[in-house]
């Protein structure tokens, strides 16, 4: 039986995060999404009418949905990342609301940083302002494929295209100048409902999807299964039962690519080589995997395998490196220096590293750069040179999220300090091309990339 086209859609999962300055309406939207999708239970539903009317409102305030915690109901703003799971006919979703407030970035880059969708939302009274440019920034420096302008509170500007045009155009120049891939501007007004779930009676003068109609239908991510082979080894399994007396398996979450029974890969950082003899999933043995699922995979010979090690196809295997210059968000209060000695922490690896020099911190106001600043601060976003004690097989984050990212640990608590991604930051543009220069390239622009 083949499979349609509706069923294949409600198999796929999109992780999205929502952004933007504060009161910008993140909460509210998020909530009239879950609403109007019919994604809230009755109790919730009833415990936000009660809390509503509690604070002499009318009509149930739908932020109150995802503001948990009590002083973000206090305050009226988000402080924490909530996230959210819901389902539609066509789609399974995970959301991220992040906070709006400046001193929170390091809470919107933990929202982002496995989003494969930003909605950066703007108040149409204000247009485009710095916060809105602070969160593109941070969109393009994740390399967030797909990003979402949502010009909200068309309902105070009397829903006048001209307000929406100006601020789409606007902030499309500047995010399509930060290399994002793919902007969708929509007007809407989550409060009235406008254009979130259903399309607006209001704006007769946009044809574009609804917020809900673009996220069901926009590609999930790009495709893993075509990705370079990876699969950091979380555990060894040796039963040593008479059933299995010389099972030795592998087992790990692979995170991007496949791998196939016969296959030549190497294992790193060791780079001894052999080749696949079974693959068991959940239990049975198949021919082949593919990301993401966790597997337990066999060697042909018996080499030294431990966790913490990264099995990979042997055509495509990545360098192993001590020295790693990476784009970092700093999440911790206490600040990263040079000099600091840190534990880093690479897919299932942990090794002990030092800092050996912070070349530039990034403002991300402007994106002008600060030069060699000495340390970070808490939500600073800046450039590190990293020496570690034992060689890493790593991947430029621009082609892996998962093995070109990594965090660094305070070694005497534990405590998360910062959150890495190798290589390059700012994707570079592609120029359009002209009759002159069919494969012309442009200089573009990378954060010291």
């Amino acid at each position: 039986m083949s499979t349609t086209t509706e069923e294949l859609a409600a198999t796929t999962l999109l992780r999205f995060a929502t952004a933007g300055s504060v009161d910008d309406g993140k909460s509210t939207l998020v909530g009239r999404l879950l609403h109007d999708s019919k994604s809230v239970l009755a109790d919730q539903l009833e415990a936000v009418e009660r809390a509503s009317a509690s604070r002499g409102q009318d009509a149930p305030d739908l932020a109150l949905l995802t503001d948990g915690l009590r002083a973000e109901r206090e305050q009226g703003i988000t402080i924490d990342v909530a996230y959210r799971y819901f389902a539609t006919a066509r789609r399974r979703f995970i959301l991220a609301d992040t906070p709006g407030h400046v001193q929170y970035t390091r809470n919107m880059v933990t929202g982002a940083s496995t989003a494969e969708l930003t909605v950066i939302l703007v108040d149409a009274r204000n247009g485009v302002v710095e916060q809105t440019r602070r969160h593109a920034a941070i969109a393009a420096l994740l390399r967030v494929p797909h990003v979402v302008l949502a010009v909200n509170k068309m309902d105070l500007v009397d829903y006048r295209e001209p307000e929406f045009a100006k601020i789409a155009e606007e902030f499309t120049a500047y995010a399509t100048e930060l290399g994002v891939p793919e902007i969708t501007a929509i007007p809407i007004s989550a409060l009235v409902g406008d254009n979130v779930v259903e399309p607006s009676a209001n704006m007769d003068w946009y044809g574009g999807p609804t917020v809900l109609e673009h996220l069901e239908t926009v590609p999930a991510a790009h495709d893993l299964s075509h990705c370079p082979s990876r699969l950091p080894v979380q555990y060894v399994i040796r039963p040593q039962t008479p059933e299995h007396p010389d099972y030795r398996g592998y087992a790990g979450q692979i995170v991007a690519g496949s791998f196939r029974v016969g296959e030549a890969v190497t294992v790193l950082p060791s780079g001894r080589t052999s080749k696949v003899s079974g693959i068991d999933l959940l239990g049975e043995p198949v021919d082949v995997a593919w990301a993401t699922q966790s597997v337990t995979v066999l060697l042909e010979d018996d080499i030294d395998v431990s966790r913490g090690d990264l099995i990979v196809p042997t055509a495509d295997a990545p360098a192993t490196t001590q020295d790693i210059e990476a784009t970092v968000c700093h999440v911790a209060d206490a600040s990263l220096t040079v000099g600091h000695r840190v534990l880093l922490k690479h897919g299932t690896r942990t090794v002990k590293a030092i800092v050996k020099d912070i070349p530039s911190r990034l403002t991300l106001d402007d994106l002008s750069l600060h030069p060699h600043p000495g340390r970070l601060v808490a939500n600073d976003i800046g450039r590190v040179k990293i020496r570690t004690a034992e060689p890493l097989p790593v991947d430029s984050y621009a082609d892996s999220r998962r093995t070109g990212s990594f965090i660094l640990i305070d070694p005497n608590d534990g405590t998360t300090l910062t959150a890495g991604m190798i290589g390059e930051s700012f994707a570079t543009p592609e120029p359009a091309k002209t009759e002159d220069d069919d494969e012309g390239k442009g200089d573009g622009w990378a954060f010291l990339g």
